[in-house]
């Protein structure tokens, strides 16, 4: 239910929707993104209920099975029943802990423009002895408007790309350097040669709180053994900018295809494809639902939490938002190391369990929180 593909299912030591103790954590697809994470606040309530037979506030358990598709029809949904989704906030866990036993709250998410660029040409490919110098390569047009979208500090040289970029407060930027945060291990995870990236920030504020232009795949041309000397008839790639606060998707997409149109030769057809986006969102640490999760944490991991924030994107966040006028608390009880997304998911039973009876304490001091 709302998860990525096993595959590669030769990879898995067990069948991957057949839950399985190993060690110390339960492995299977979806364990803990995202369905181990839920089944925490759903035990947490049962809990309630049996202790007491009553929850200490209400509750509203939205479970959507699209998110890995990119939540298609969740929109819709939230503006159709704006009056029985009524609520004080929202509780989102799909986020990780800093590490081991080191719960966090993450107070903002990175948000996400999508677009593809087409760089057509000849009409079919075209021998390169015979045409090469005469008409325009695609694939090299594709390469320098690649390159044309950062300066030599790494910055983004779209027009207006940074105009509407809120800086970090004091405060969370204070938050933020005190996180026992270890770059060389960082490094490692990575398997890079160095660490890299726009001029003048640390590797947490580039991951968490400046925007950027990756080139996620390019296409074109012959990619099999050996050579073939043609000028290709198109070209192509993939392209995603996460976006900090105040950054919008839909401006900073018609920012993009302006940045890209201009610079197009006039040898090639170029056509921007814009696939889809997603607004950051930001939380303040002051906000009753961060006092309350980290009281809640106390009680439940016996430590308060580390803030943090996510360079990835949770799209169903930024709609709650604008949608329903909701802020959202980020309280995940996962791990970067857990697998998502890759054979032998795993979710670590202590944090499993520690997770239910911090909900639980949140469900209570929700309730003072609100009233």
């Amino acid at each position: 239910y709302d998860v990525q593909p096993p595959d590669p299912l030769e990879r898995w030591t067990r069948p991957p929707f057949e839950p399985w103790i190993d060690a110390e954590n339960v492995v299977a697809r979806g364990a803990p993104d995202d369905k181990g994470q839920f089944l925490v606040h759903v035990l947490a309530a049962r809990a309630h209920l049996a202790a007491s037979g009553r929850i200490p506030v209400n509750l509203i358990f939205l479970i959507e099975g699209e998110e890995e598709v990119t939540s298609t029809n969740l929109e819709a949904f939230l503006e159709d029943r704006k009056d029985e989704l009524r609520a004080d906030g929202v509780i989102v866990s799909d986020t990780a802990m800093f590490g081991p036993d080191k719960p966090a709250v993450s107070l903002g998410l990175r948000g996400i423009a999508a677009a593809e660029i087409r760089v057509s040409g000849p009409a079919r490919d075209l021998h390169s002895g015979g045409f090469g110098g005469a008409v325009a390569n695609p694939a090299l047009e594709l390469a320098r408007l690649l390159a044309s979208l950062h300066d030599e500090e790494r910055r983004v040289t779209i027009p207006g790309f940074y105009d509407r970029v809120r800086p970090p407060s004091p405060r969370e930027k204070q938050l933020m350097e005190e996180l026992p945060f270890d770059e060389e291990e960082f490094l490692a995870t990575t398997g890079a040669p160095a660490l890299f990236g726009e001029k003048g920030f640390s590797t947490l504020e580039r991951i968490w709180t400046r925007p950027t232009c990756e080139v996620n795949g390019i296409f074109g041309g012959y990619r099999g053994e050996g050579g073939k000397t043609i000028v290709p008839s198109e070209a192509g790639a993939k392209i995603t900018m996460r976006l900090v606060p105040d950054q919008d998707p839909r401006e900073i997409l018609d920012l993009f295809e302006a940045h890209v149109l201009d610079r197009a030769s006039p040898g090639v057809r170029v056509e921007v494809k814009k696939t889809g986006g997603a607004d950051p969102v930001s939380l303040s640490p002051d906000s009753p639902l961060v006092r309350a999760a980290a009281r809640a944490l106390e009680k439940g991991f016996g430590k308060g939490p580390l803030y943090t924030r996510s360079g990835g994107s949770i799209p169903v966040v930024g709609n709650f938002k604008k949608i329903l006028g909701l802020d959202t608390l980020l309280l995940g009880f996962g791990l970067e190391s857990d697998r998502c997304h890759s054979p032998n998911e795993k979710f670590s039973l202590e944090s499993f369990h520690k997770g239910i009876l911090t909900s639980a304490w949140l469900m209570r001091e929700l309730a003072l929180e609100t009233g």
